[in-house]
């Protein structure tokens, strides 16, 4: 027979009451779901302009507007003498000099049109890292319809354009509407980008290894590197003018002063005269290759400031992978 137990007293601990009732309870609490953190999208960077007060672009702008006072002067005096002598030339030079005043306005108004599409790729850029970051649901609208509207009219985009209409509706998140346009329209340009890159660093490496005089590879490779900036430009939806090419190679400039793009690191270094192909290849070669990396570094550097969505840390491509391709010439990047 068991002893009989005393009544006692208890002290109830709060903390292990609560972690006693919590093995009985029948009620399942759903924890809330955590977002999926995507991966953080910056615009490319540039060299931050100054804010100060500067004279240098007053005095361009005032010695060329003498400059132009001056020519329509003497363009006047000379149809003022033609008209004494004969009013046949006069006429002649009066039509003479409204072309080129045509012209001269065609002219300005491209570069000022360049510019202008120039800086709407950069305001694009801008709300697409707002909506990549924030999913910023206003901005989304505002890509998309600046994507419409900055490819409309071009024959190689009517099917992406269409598809991206089709499937628009169905996709409900800001970022999946950004990817799906990245799939329909940035896609199939990224990799024609990469065949340009590549054909002008390929172009670059060869011109300034047989050049027979090497002062002039400043020249050549400033003239090609030009030309790429201008291809890149027109393929995402610049105008590639004079002023706009000018502007945009002074954006990439800055963006490689800026990530440090210049620079040839070891590993590249590495890449280029490594397994044994600095015994083998001549010092000329040695200089185009050089040339060849240091433009394939621009023309990476200029498709991210060109491309209208700036693309996740993840599908940025290497200067290693385009390497690959420049320096082997078994096939043909065009």
């Amino acid at each position: 027979m068991s002893a009989t137990r005393k009544p006692q007293a208890f002290v109830i601990d709060e903390e292990a009451e609560t972690k006693t009732r919590s093995r009985h309870r029948t009620t399942i609490d759903f924890a809330p779901e955590e977002p999926e953190s995507a991966p953080i999208v910056v615009v490319p960077s540039r060299s931050p302009s100054p804010r100060k007060f500067r004279l240098g672009p007053i005095l361009i702008g005032a010695l060329t507007s003498l400059v132009m006072m001056a020519a329509g002067l003497a363009a006047t005096r000379l149809v003022e003498d033609l008209f004494a002598r004969s009013q046949i030339l006069g006429w002649i030079a009066a039509s003479v000099a409204a072309v080129a005043g045509f012209a001269a306005l065609a002219i300005i108004l491209r570069e000022v049109w360049g510019l202008a599409r120039l800086k709407r790729i950069e305001h694009l850029q801008n709300a697409a890292t707002a909506v990549l970051n924030l999913d910023d649901k206003e901005n989304s609208v505002t890509v998309m319809e600046g994507l419409a509207s900055l490819y409309a009219g071009r024959a190689d985009m009517a099917r992406g354009l269409l598809l991206l209409k089709e499937h628009d509706g169905d996709v409900l998140d800001p970022r999946d509407r950004l990817r799906l346009a990245e799939r329909y329209l940035l896609d199939p340009l990224d990799a024609e980008a990469h065949r340009i890159v590549a054909r002008a660093a390929r172009r670059i490496t060869l011109i300034t290894t047989v050049l027979p005089a090497p002062a002039l590879d400043l020249l050549v490779v400033a003239a090609q590197n030009l030309r790429m900036l201008r291809e890149l430009a027109g393929l995402y939806g610049g105008r590639p003018s004079t002023l706009a090419t000018l502007r945009l190679a002074r954006m990439v400039a800055g963006h490689l002063a800026v990530t440090g793009g210049l620079a040839l690191s070891d590993n590249l270094m590495q890449h280029l005269v490594g397994r044994g192909l600095a015994g083998r290849l001549s010092a000329r070669f040695g200089e185009g290759a050089v040339n060849g990396i240091m433009t394939a570094r621009i023309g990476l550097a200029a498709r991210e400031v060109c491309r209208p969505i700036p693309p996740p840390p993840s599908r940025k491509e290497s200067l290693a992978s385009l390497l690959k391709e420049v320096l082997s010439f078994s096939k043909d990047p065009a």
